[in-house]
């Protein structure tokens, strides 16, 4: 396993919404999980780096990003102008390049008929990954890849309420448009679900805290109140237990 190969399975967990925004990336731990240097995962981790996925801080070490507000309308708008653009300088598609996108698309609905989260999340957002390879050009579906991981990152951080199952039928209508040779609606299409998706932001909602737990198991004990019963006696309130246990680092990769 090479560098490049470790970035790609931390890229592939975000977009399967196992690695939550602010998720600490350790080192030590990564080159326990992949069985591989520390020099490797580091050159992993400054790849990620530099294409805005993970961010380092002399404090908390390595970490997934937290994008502002800002940045997540920055993305979304960084993903219209890409993909509209995509579509309106592509030229035909040839059934071969349909065949593949349909099977994406199949591969969507079996996913969202098994609810199976991971693998849904992962197949809407590498939807858009494909369709760019598709359109033969490799160097913006690579571009795509890491917009799209962000975009994942901000749905999460920010608690999208977009539907899955319209996403699907989204990308649909967006290759039938194709299949029929109506570039102009295929692009109309793109920017509408880009805009959806983004509409579905809850922006002014309270980011999600990844030390949220954390900083619940580590307040301090007087925090547990005494409070009377109704027959006098003093019972103390227990503290909040939590509902989603830690998960091992490589579980998620």
């Amino acid at each position: 396993m090479n560098s490049k190969d470790i970035a790609n399975r931390i890229v592939e967990a975000i977009l399967a919404q196992k690695l939550m925004p602010g998720t600490r990336l350790g080192e030590q731990a990564l080159s326990m999980l992949f069985d591989c240097s520390r020099t490797l995962v580091r050159e992993a981790l400054m790849q990620l780096a530099a294409r805005g996925i993970v961010q380092v801080s002399s404090r908390r070490g390595w970490y997934v990003v937290q994008p502002s507000k800002t940045e997540a309308r920055e993305a979304f708008e960084a993903r219209r102008v890409i993909e509209t653009g995509l579509i309106r300088s592509a030229g035909a598609m040839d059934k071969t390049t349909l065949k593949r996108l349909k099977q994406h698309i199949q591969q969507e609905k079996t996913a969202l008929k098994q609810d199976d989260v991971g693998r849904r999340s992962f197949l809407l957002g590498d939807f858009h990954v494909c369709l760019a390879e598709c359109l033969g050009n490799q160097l913006l579906a690579d571009t795509l890849r890491d917009f799209t991981a962000r975009t994942t990152l901000i749905a999460m951080l920010y608690q999208s309420s977009h539907d899955a199952v319209k996403s699907c039928q989204q990308h649909i209508e967006i290759v039938q448009a194709l299949e029929r040779g109506d570039k102009e609606t295929a692009e109309q299409l793109m920017a509408e679900h880009i805009g959806q998706v983004q509409a579905a932001l809850q922006i002014n909602a309270t980011p999600v805290d990844p030390l949220a737990e954390l900083r619940q198991a580590l307040a301090p004990m007087s925090a547990a109140r005494a409070l009377p019963t109704k027959t006098g006696r003093i019972a103390f309130s227990k503290p909040p237990s939590s509902t989603s246990p830690s998960t091992y680092l490589g579980a998620l990769l």
